[in-house]
């Protein structure tokens, strides 16, 4: 996604991650076709949000990747009224969300589909993923799930 700054005629656009960081890396990789993993061990059972060489629960067992339905709720959010990222600057306000994924990962992200995300959020509210799609991967975000 790119955005026109106001100061500079050249597009701005998102910060995106490094794709060659080892342990994130097949995450990134998963993103290009919308779909999130995370990590469980096979020993212990450790649900590892966010992609690590080791478990953080017994550090001994093997991580398998696993696959998110997408679904999850609101666990906390905060509103950006400013900010200072050109590529950002211009979406104030926007909601920077806590969410608890049904598989057990905790992620932080950015909430889209809402009019106003000073009045459409609340803690506890139901969410299903939704993409932001670059090149080379896409950026996970959260909408409301609809009734």
């Amino acid at each position: 996604m790119v955005t026109k700054s106001t100061h500079n005629p050249t597009p701005v656009t998102r910060p995106l991650p490094s794709l060659s960081e080892p342990d994130t890396a097949d995450f990134w990789q998963a993103t290009r076709d919308q779909c999130f993993k995370y990590q469980q061990c096979d020993s212990c059972n450790t649900v590892i949000w966010y992609p690590r060489a080791h478990c953080t629960g017994c550090t001994d067992g093997q991580l398998e990747w696993r696959e998110s339905a997408g679904l999850g709720q609101v666990y906390t959010y905060s509103i950006v009224r400013q900010s200072y990222h050109p590529f950002f600057r211009n979406k104030v306000p926007y909601a920077v969300v806590y969410i608890d994924l049904d598989e057990g990962p905790r992620l932080l992200t950015n909430m889209v589909g809402v009019e106003d995300p000073l009045q459409d959020i609340n803690i506890g509210m139901r969410v299903k993923l939704s993409w932001e799609i670059h090149p080379q991967l896409s950026i996970p975000l959260v909408e409301p799930v609809k009734d």
